[in-house]
């Protein structure tokens, strides 16, 4: 059931607070009510499209990262007319991949892309649900920088600002609707 929006949501309205999830002292922002709710993922698609886009840049591809990544990449694609690349989870990939590790805030992982090339320097932002220590996010820039394009900006729903993702992204734009402060508080950005 969709909820009034506004001109200006509060999108935290869409998010909750899950702690020790998925491991003790991870505290997990569930994005699932924001899915749910039609006009609001609608409305959240469309805000975070305008904001991602550098200007006079159209994206050539989204690169969504797995899993909730797929829905806000293939939600940005479709706005842009991009095509949609995946980073998946190490062995889901069915044909030669390039490979990235990296670390998390609670452990580490990898992900992979198919080795297909991109035309050189074709201009690729990347998306995910959210950006918290930026291992992840980087590990997908080094994917997309081996295919042969160029990452013009990143797209995120929410940014847990306390974990400095951003440091580690500091030579590309990045677009979030939501900023979780160190303080705990959200800033909701337009």
């Amino acid at each position: 059931m969709s909820t009034p929006l506004g001109e200006k949501p509060d999108w935290t309205r869409w998010v909750h607070d899950v702690p020790d999830y998925p491991q003790p002292g991870v505290l997990f922002r569930d994005l699932t009510p924001l899915w749910a709710d039609g006009e609001a993922w609608k409305q959240a698609a469309d805000t975070l499209a305008r904001r991602a886009a550098p200007e006079g840049v159209r994206p050539q591809f989204v690169l969504g990262v797995e899993a909730r990544g797929f829905l806000v990449a293939q939600a940005l694609a479709d706005r842009w007319g991009a095509g949609l690349l995946l980073a998946r989870k190490p062995g889901k990939l069915p044909r030669r991949a390039y490979r990235q590790d990296y670390a998390l805030e609670y452990g580490e992982a990898g992900l992979e892309v198919h080795d297909d090339p991109v035309p050189p320097g074709a201009p690729i932002i990347i998306a995910d649900d959210v950006l918290a220590t930026g291992g992840t996010a980087r590990a997908a820039l080094q994917l997309a920088e081996n295919l042969g394009g160029e990452v013009v900006g990143f797209a995120f729903l929410v940014e847990i600002a306390a974990l400095a993702g951003r440091k580690l992204l500091a030579e590309v734009p990045i677009a979030s609707l939501i900023v979780y402060r160190e303080s705990g508080e959200a800033e909701v950005l337009d």
